[in-house]
């Protein structure tokens, strides 16, 4: 199958009626789960930052760069490197941050709120950074989790290509499953500069996305949640 064939397959597929020239730069957000490979994990981080590297550097001499110029020479290796093991190492298990709980010796039970947790992702449309704050909160089932670790399992999901949709649910329904209660609610405030820094070039809009679970479904409890993100 020669190039030009797979080009014109590919424009030709339609999703809900659509192509992905129509679709253009709209979102999509196809499951709770990030799309990955069945063997994903086939290659060792090792083996896949060579290929990456390699691959760059392709991409690099596509463009037209000087690989042989003392600056951009160490690019292709810095580049896969940093895609393995930072802003992509949410995409493996084995980064997933490992969750204590104690019991709520407290007796504390109303919400706990972790809010403005900064974070980095990449839109998984363009790979170009969403730069945003979370807010997290929880009410006690019995158990608590240590501040820090709601922050690290932000983190966790937010270092992989991301739709603001999907990061959203996955960091509600893994502190779901963690804390063994549907009294979760998370909130993300993000810019994404696949619109601020090209396409529409918008600098002054956000994005905002929400999960209320539990007792947080309530109009009682949104609004109590709102007033603490307000101060």
């Amino acid at each position: 199958m020669n190039t030009q064939t797979v080009v014109n397959k590919k424009n030709h597929r339609k999703l809900n009626g659509f192509s992905h020239e129509d679709i253009g730069d709209d979102h999509l957000y196809t499951g709770l789960q990030t799309p990955m490979k069945k063997d994903a994990f086939k290659l060792s981080d090792s083996e896949k930052k060579h290929r990456i590297s390699l691959l760059f550097e392709e991409i690099m001499d596509v463009m037209g760069l000087d690989l042989t110029d003392d600056s951009l020479k160490g690019t292709p290796e810095r580049v896969a490197k940093m895609y393995i093991d930072e802003i992509f190492s949410g995409l493996n298990p084995a980064n997933k941050p490992k969750i204590a709980l104690f019991d709520n010796k407290y007796q504390y039970n109303q919400m706990l709120v972790e809010k403005n947790i900064s974070f980095y992702s990449n839109c998984e449309h363009h790979f170009v950074p969403i730069i945003g704050k979370a807010h997290v909160a929880y009410i006690s089932s019995g158990k608590v989790i240590g501040l820090s670790k709601l922050n690290r399992i932000v983190q966790y999901y937010a270092k992989r290509p991301q739709v603001q949709e999907r990061l959203t649910n996955q960091i509600a329904e893994d502190l779901k499953q963690i804390l063994g209660t549907d009294d979760v609610a998370v909130i993300i405030d993000a810019k994404h500069l696949c619109v601020s820094s090209r396409g529409i070039k918008d600098e002054s809009s956000a994005t905002v996305t929400s999960y209320f679970g539990g007792k947080f479904n309530t109009s009682e409890k949104i609004a109590e949640l709102q007033n603490y993100l307000k101060n």
